[in-house]
């Protein structure tokens, strides 16, 4: 795999069990480019070592008055340097190589499971440790990789160097061979702990990265609220904390790394002493004594690598287990058992919930949190693990829409519960589009059927064109989403920040996350991608939670005009919302428990009435004590 061939057209199915097993599948997988890297190293490694030989034979050359065997040495020094440039330039380029693809598998991977997972993914990790792993943890995974074939390539060459000095010279070769598993091994008892200091490093380094993007996150609101100081001092902790275990961790590298340079320093003197003391003997020449003391020295080259791989499996060990982590999560989805996108009525058993097919259902909850849960529901995000009751009807047969309690949604009921002639009995609960569960669609049809928009949508950075280039049915143009989300005002603004762009708001660029544009222009933008894509089901959620009541009327009457004839669920308390949709829903305790238009609503149902007037618990028992309602006139007045 060359990098101009990246990306993977598929980067397989990693093996998640284990970060170490990661490892291991991802330099399998990279076994081509090892192999390369391999060669390399090895004529690299092996010119290196005939140096001593060579540069042997010139000394005893030289020694012996020899001019021709001088310029043999010197031509073979020549060569050597050749071979050793070229080995040399070639291992880098093919390690780097192997960093570059085994990083781009691994955000490969990690791409394709966040397209996956969607939403759930940063329900289940934590959103700091999401950027840790996609940015500097791919980082050391792919220097794992890259020291990993020059490490064998140096775990060869020692070898083959050792087993050449035993039978070039015996008595200085054996002492040079033994010594070297000391020397490579003698740091294994500090690796653990170095280890372990590493990743505390690392953990320490994913809290701080998680609360600076917390904090860059909410930097508008903590400015409104005065809160940036306390959340400087948290991180400040938080970087010195970080500070703090690299410098406990750099301490242990640094004292594996002077253990490297004594070691093999003591083993030059002892090898010095005891050649010198058999040349002086005459059982060795002094050609031999160069030979074996260069070879030994270039010995101390390999044996870099041995703390290289032992400090890059440490940082990317844990590294690997954060990718695990991400990479092993699955949704819950069933095997898909259906084809084509369907359409109908979208109802939830869990809650009771019916939006019917074409209308425009507003659905009001008093908790805002149990409505995001709903809408994420809705669309397929989210699933119940448990059982609960599901109707059947009296011939045995699974009714089409099975329901936990009394069910306000059922249109063959009118409203009224329907449990006459009915046996329950546990069922699947999945939310349902014409009766089909979506967790039996593809993933691609499910969102295809039913797109939700949360309450805090992300704004892409890049021009309003590529903002709104989403997959769509085509059928609602670009323009008549942006008129129907009231964006006049942010198209002006648009083209007055860009004089690039000849003031053109489609090509202006929108920077990260939207950060330049108020709150209530981010959301109308939101809107506006939601409404071009156009899905069987729109589900909003707080769409007009950031506007002003003027705006919100407009958006309102935009959504509805805009969405005739498609299924539409806005979760909003707005009165000025609420007055438009075909159907009011009101969900208390997790279980619809009143349906209807919004005025009538307003007349019959306290629970109703507080929710969308924002009347405390005092002011609603008032009339209700008195045996009296509050007169049509009134209720609006207030609503």
């Amino acid at each position: 795999m060359q990098i101009r061939d990246l990306p993977y057209s598929d980067p397989g199915d990693p093996d998640v069990r284990s970060g170490p097993r990661f490892l291991i599948w991802l330099g399998r997988n990279q076994l081509r480019g090892q192999l390369k890297a391999l060669s390399w190293g090895l004529l690299h490694q092996c010119s290196l070592a005939g140096l001593p030989p060579a540069v042997g034979f010139a000394v005893q050359a030289v020694v012996d008055r020899s001019g021709s065997r001088l310029a043999w040495a010197g031509g073979l020094i020549a060569v050597l340097g050749v071979l050793i440039a070229l080995g040399d330039t070639m291992l880098h380029r093919s390690a780097i190589t192997n960093w570059i693809t085994a990083a781009a598998r691994v955000q490969q991977l990690l791409a394709r499971k966040t397209a996956e997972l969607g939403s759930a993914l940063t329900r289940r990790v934590a959103a700091g440790e999401v950027v840790a792993v996609s940015t500097g943890d791919v980082e050391k995974i792919g220097w794992f990789v890259e020291a990993l074939s020059r490490f064998a390539a140096a775990a060869a060459a020692l070898v083959l160097i050792c087993a050449g000095l035993v039978l070039y010279l015996p008595s200085l070769g054996i002492l040079v061979t033994l010594a070297m598993p000391l020397l490579a091994l003698a740091v294994l008892p500090l690796l653990p702990r170095a280890t372990r200091r590493a990743d505390l490093q690392r953990e320490k380094a994913g809290k701080a990265t998680e609360l600076a993007s917390d904090t860059v996150a909410g930097l508008r609101v903590l400015r409104g609220i005065g809160g940036e100081e306390l959340f400087l001092g948290r991180y400040r902790r938080a970087s010195q904390e970080v500070r703090k275990a690299a410098v406990r961790s750099a301490r242990m590298w640094s004292l594996i790394s002077a253990i490297q340079v004594l070691l093999p320093g003591v083993l030059l003197i002892s090898l010095v002493v005891h050649g010198a003391t058999l040349a002086r003997d005459g059982r060795i020449e002094v050609g031999q004594l160069v030979t074996v003391y260069s070879a030994a020295t270039l010995l101390l080259f390999p044996l870099r690598h041995f703390e290289e791989i032992a400090m890059a499996y440490s940082f990317s060990r844990p590294s690997a287990r954060r990718a695990v982590r991400v990479l092993s999560l699955h949704r819950t989805d069933r095997p898909s058992t259906v084809d084509a996108v369907p359409t109908g009525d979208l109802y939830d058993p869990v809650t009771g919930l019916m939006a019917p097919e074409g209308l425009f259902t507003a659905v009001v909850c008093g908790d805002p949190d149990e409505a995001g849960r709903l809408a994420e529901r809705l669309g397929g995000h989210a699933h119940v693990d448990k059982d609960t009751t599901g109707i059947r009807n009296e011939d045995g047969n699974a009714s089409k829409y099975p329901t936990r309690g009394t069910d306000h949604n059922r249109p063959e009921n009118g409203g009224r519960a329907a449990t006459d002639g009915v046996t329950t009995e546990p069922m699947h609960l999945s939310v349902l589009l014409g009766g089909v569960p979506l967790d039996e669609l593809p993933l691609d049809s499910a969102r295809t059927a039913v797109l939700v928009q949360d309450k805090d949508p992300v704004l892409l950075s890049g021009t309003l064109r590529e903002l709104l280039d989403v997959p769509a049915s085509e059928r609602v143009s670009a323009e008549d989403a942006l008129s129907a989300a009231q964006c006049g005002d942010v198209l002006d603004s648009l083209a007055q920040a860009s004089v690039a762009t000849d003031g053109d708001p489609m090509t202006t660029r929108i920077t990260e996350r939207g950060r330049s544009l108020s709150g209530g222009q981010r959301q109308r933008l939101a809107l506006a991608r939601s409404l071009v894509t156009d899905p069987e089901v729109l589900v909003l959620d707080e769409p007009t939670s950031a506007v002003d009541s003027h705006t919100e009327a407009r958006v309102a009457a935009g959504i509805k005009g805009l969405r005739q004839g498609r299924t539409t669920v806005a979760f909003a308390s707005s009165p000025l919302l609420l007055d438009l949709a075909d159907r009011v829903v009101l969900v208390h305790g997790g279980t619809v428990v009143a349906v209807g238009a919004h005025r009538e609503l307003l007349r019959t149902d306290l629970r109703y009435r507080a929710v969308v007037t924002r009347e405390t618990d005092d002011e609603t028992a008032v009339p209700a004590a008195q045996g009296t309602l509050r007169t049509t006139e009134e209720i609006e007045e207030r609503a």
